[in-house]
């Protein structure tokens, strides 16, 4: 029987209010401005017009009549101005010369059509902001298919999405999942969907379609955590590749067992990182040129081409680490990894290929 050894805090749990909050789903795109922000704008538009109207209004007094006492003051002013751009009119003040009528057909008119596309533009755009929303999430989730979902958006999940992304995965393809409202705000700036909310919660990942989903990441901070989502992960999609991280290398044994395809250390990866950069600075140096994909050498799997087919591990044109044939995989000085076939796999060290 295992038992998971627990380390530091979690990404996951980063606190109560986090953990209250409902999940949902932010898709990437434009960044819509809240209501009463919107609602802020439009009014000191609106009031803007209202400003000008009065001010050309005050500038041709002299045009107006006021049925009262026949002179136009600046109440006046004011007041024409809004009966007339709230199309009230009630016809107590009138323009009556020639150049006042012309002035409300050329700028008083349009500022009128102004003023009301402010306003009803407002209210359209409170009432059908979330129909609008709604509607776009309907249609994304008819559309993910295949897509990576990356559980926890701290550094190591970060990491591992760039790499994904060095390799040509599009962002439309992935789906971070992470209890930070922030975090999920942040990705969605990055142009990511995202979901807030525990990822160990079933309703949660299928939030993320992780049951149409083709690669799972698993990057939380703490081992249980990873073990709980791995097997709810695992429950929900049974053909998902899951990959794991873990802090402690006797839990990785456990991650295995929750259905993870592969299980990284982190804490143990780094340290061999270190202790072999203090026997050889040099290959420290070549393992993180390898970890880092797009630069310098990369470490590839491919298949076997039909011309190397037959042939030695040594007769292939890149440099072969590992021949990966069935569930096994075989060093490359095996005596049993040549002569290659045409289902084998091969783990190749080439070089990075130029930024476009």
């Amino acid at each position: 029987m295992f038992h998971v050894k627990l380390h530091g805090q979690d990404a996951m749990a980063r606190g109560a209010e986090e953990k209250l909050v409902p999940h949902r789903v932010t898709l990437p795109g434009r960044v819509v401005e809240r209501p009463l922000k919107q609602v802020g704008k439009r009014l000191l538009l609106a009031l803007l017009v209202l400003a000008l109207t009065v001010l050309i209004v005050w500038l041709d007094r002299e045009g107006y009549h006021d049925n009262a006492d026949g002179s136009v003051d600046f109440v006046d002013a004011l007041y024409y101005a809004t009966v007339t751009l709230s199309t009230t009119g009630y016809g107590d003040v009138v323009p009556y010369s020639d150049s006042a009528r012309l002035v409300n057909v050329l700028l008083i008119t349009p500022l009128r059509i102004v003023f009301l596309i402010i306003l009803v533009g407002t209210t359209l755009e409170v009432l059908t902001e979330k129909t609008r929303e709604e509607w776009r999430l309907n249609r994304w989730r008819k559309s993910v298919r295949e897509h990576t979902v990356v559980v926890g958006f701290g550094t190591k999940g970060r990491s591992a999405l760039q790499t994904l992304l060095s390799t040509g995965l599009p962002k439309e393809q992935v789906v971070i999942v992470d209890p930070s409202s922030k975090v999920i705000e942040a990705a969605s700036l990055e142009g990511f969907a995202g979901v807030v909310g525990d990822a160990t919660r079933s309703e949660v990942l299928l939030s993320a379609e992780l049951q149409r989903a083709r690669q799972v990441i698993i990057a939380t901070q703490r081992d249980d955590t990873a073990v709980l989502v791995t097997l709810t992960a695992r429950q929900l999609n049974r053909g998902a590749k899951i990959v794991a991280a873990v802090r402690e290398e006797e839990n990785a044994p456990l991650l295995r067992q929750s259905g993870a395809d592969a299980v990284i250390t982190s804490a143990s990866a780094a340290g061999r990182l270190l202790g072999l950069s203090v026997l050889s600075p040099s290959a420290g140096t070549v393992m993180e040129d390898l970890i880092h994909q797009g630069t310098g050498l990369d470490l590839v799997e491919r298949p076997v081409r039909k011309s190397e087919a037959g042939r030695s591990v040594r007769e292939t044109e890149d440099l072969v680490v590992s021949v990966l044939r069935g569930h096994r995989l075989l060093p490359y000085d095996d005596p049993h990894a040549s002569p290659l076939q045409l289902t084998d796999r091969l783990i190749t060290i080439v070089r990075a290929a130029p930024p476009a």
